[in-house]
């Protein structure tokens, strides 16, 4: 079956094979992060477009840095400083930017599914990088390449998400590609963020409210965000949710003894996590970062360099750097 994609909009549509090649194709990045030359030729002379119509830090620096390392110039949108803000549509803002001649479109918006619209509206490669509540599917692969290194396996995996799952793209896009392996999803949260019906998102999911009963026997946990910007239902104060829900050392130990630990960010210490929890030996969060990079490296190479192979560019490098 044929690996190659024309955009990533979501992780729902893709194949079991297909995330297992996006993930082999970022192991040659995740060594090239190593070496002292960090810059390669691979896409000298494209352009990304990167249009940021929601706000975002950590996922725009990634997309940017690694458009960078792969050698290709950048065309930057931030909603605020655009014609969106003087009534512009989404549909003119991205075909004016086509007009410019990108080689692929990275987008993050506030509504669910911009990304697939855009997609039926221009004709080069788009990349969903967060689109409302749906998916963000950069942010799964990452996550699962960290997983997959940590664990050597994806398959059977039992996961609990802690937090505020109701409002989590994070959450959603990992769900649809660990069922893919069929991981065992526990679902942990106060209940205005935990609906039932999360729990047909996929097979072999719970939900449960306690979290002390959640993190039984879990090989990875991962805390979520509490995103107040998405929220219109009665929330919960956070001396609460520190009381029943914060990831702790103590609780940590009710999972398995070589547990990983591993959060999205922007993460709120103190609050989600134990600020013991988020340095300890079993937080994966700053090995997430890294392998964003080469998660978002290799996406860039498949849909905008086409048919090359990534681990020629990676020795091409190691070569340079020597």
């Amino acid at each position: 079956m044929s690996h190659r994609f024309r955009h990533l909009l979501a992780i729902e549509p893709l194949s079991r094979e297909q995330i297992v090649f996006l993930l082999d194709q970022a192991k040659p990045f995740q060594e090239f992060q190593r070496y002292p030359l960090k810059k390669l030729a691979t896409l000298r002379g494209k352009t990304i477009a990167l249009t940021f119509f929601e706000n975002s830090t950590r996922t725009r620096i990634s997309f940017a840095t690694a458009a960078s390392r792969l050698g290709a110039d950048q065309m930057n949108l931030q909603a605020e400083a655009s014609s969106v803000k003087k009534g512009e549509s989404l549909s003119d803002t991205v075909r004016t930017l086509e007009a410019m001649r990108p080689d692929a479109i990275v987008i993050r918006h506030s509504s669910s599914g911009a990304a697939e619209f855009v997609s039926r509206r221009v004709d080069v490669p788009v990349i969903n990088a967060g689109d409302g509540t749906h998916e963000h599917p950069t942010q799964a692969l990452l996550d699962a390449l960290t997983i997959r290194d940590r664990r050597g396996h994806l398959d059977g995996i039992r996961i609990t998400m802690i937090g505020d799952i109701l409002h989590s793209r994070v959450a959603r896009s990992n769900i649809h590609l660990l069922s893919k392996f069929g991981a065992h999803m526990t679902l942990c949260g106060p209940a205005m963020w935990l609906p039932r019906e999360l729990a047909s998102l996929a097979p072999n999911i719970r939900c449960v409210p306690c979290i002390e009963e959640a993190l039984d026997g879990a090989d990875a946990i991962m805390a979520l965000r509490i995103q107040q910007e998405r929220m219109h239902e009665p929330s919960i104060s956070a001396e609460d949710y520190i009381l029943q829900y914060q990831l702790t050392p103590s609780r940590v130990k009710l999972a398995r003894r070589n547990a990983i630990v591993l959060h999205p960010g922007p993460m709120i210490r103190g609050l989600e996590i134990d600020p013991a929890v988020a340095d300890s030996p079993q937080s994966c969060i700053l090995e997430q970062v890294t392998n964003g990079l080469a998660i978002r490296m290799a996406i860039l190479f498949e849909l905008v360099a086409g048919s090359a192979d990534p681990q020629d560019h990676a020795k091409d490098s190691s070569h340079a750097a020597d």
